[in-house]
């Protein structure tokens, strides 16, 4: 936005084509700004525009009407309205316009609709522009304005809920996977170690048949245990097709695993049963 213009821009000249309304108003003096008429505005759906240095005549046609008269635009001014702005509460954001540098110079103080509805001044006053004043608010639309500002509060805080409980999912759906994929690696090593062993049962030990039998329970154990993994995964996401794929695998190759240990086992056996009979 422009900050300033030698001669009069096509908004305000508009503006001054129209009586004061619900959007527009006209102040001759600065001083006779208050912070009730930038809270009336911000209050309101539409927000609104303050000319400042403009008085209010009466056309022939009997229509009311802006008057460019002029007024100080310097720091102090700007300092002047500014201070008004941030006396309200919560601050009023506003911009200052120079127009008509050239000749009369005057404000044009745009304000926009609050997003943080309801403003009042620094006394407590909360008012909304209504026609062309600023009117008190009645308590059901301050109790709306504040239902509104809250209830988007809560969106706002809910959806960065819904965020980071996506975010932590993603991070233990990540180690999940992780841990899958370490728990494949862990079961092919295992089933290395069993062929390794089925090759020379004959030379096996008492002591490595019984790390063999041991083994053994632990596979079936952990058969049970992606069994009721498996359960689980259906139970609390759907349809895990990826996930699920990986425990059939590990379930299948646990599955031969035990096997092999079993006919290790019974190899085991019967090789002792030859040697007591013998």
């Amino acid at each position: 936005m422009r900050r300033e213009y030698r001669g009069v821009s096509r908004r305000a000249k508009s503006l001054l084509l129209r009586p004061e309304g619900v959007d527009v108003d006209f102040k001759r003096e600065i001083n006779g700004i208050k912070s009730r008429d930038l809270v009336s505005f911000a209050n309101s759906s539409i927000g609104g525009t303050i000319l400042v240095g403009v008085d209010e005549y009466t056309s022939a046609d009997g229509l009311q009407r802006g008057k460019v008269v002029g007024c100080g635009v310097d720091d102090t001014a700007r300092l002047s309205l500014i201070n008004k702005a941030t006396d309200c509460y919560p601050i009023v954001e506003i911009e200052l316009v120079v127009e008509n540098i050239a000749r009369k110079p005057f404000f044009r103080i745009e304000i926009a609709p609050g997003s943080k509805r309801p403003y009042c001044t620094q006394r407590g006053e909360y008012a909304i522009r209504a026609d062309a004043r600023s009117r008190a608010l009645y308590p059901e639309e301050l109790l709306a304005m504040f239902m509104d500002r809250e209830g988007e509060l809560f969106v706002s805080r809910f959806r960065d809920a819904v965020h980071q409980l996506e975010h932590r999912l993603g991070l233990m759906d990540h180690a999940f996977g992780d841990g899958m994929l370490q728990l494949t690696s862990h079961v092919e090593e295992l089933d290395c170690q069993v062929r390794r062993t089925l090759n020379r049962v004959d030379q096996m030990t008492d002591s490595a048949k019984k790390r063999s039998r041991n083994m053994l329970q632990a596979l079936r154990d952990s058969q049970e245990s992606i069994s009721g993994l498996e359960a689980i995964l259906i139970a609390n996401n759907g349809n895990p097709s990826g996930r699920l794929d990986l425990l059939r695998d590990i379930q299948e190759r646990l599955s031969l695993l035990t096997e092999n240990l079993d006919q290790t086992e019974s190899v085991s056996i019967s090789e002792a049963e030859t040697g007591s009979r013998t």
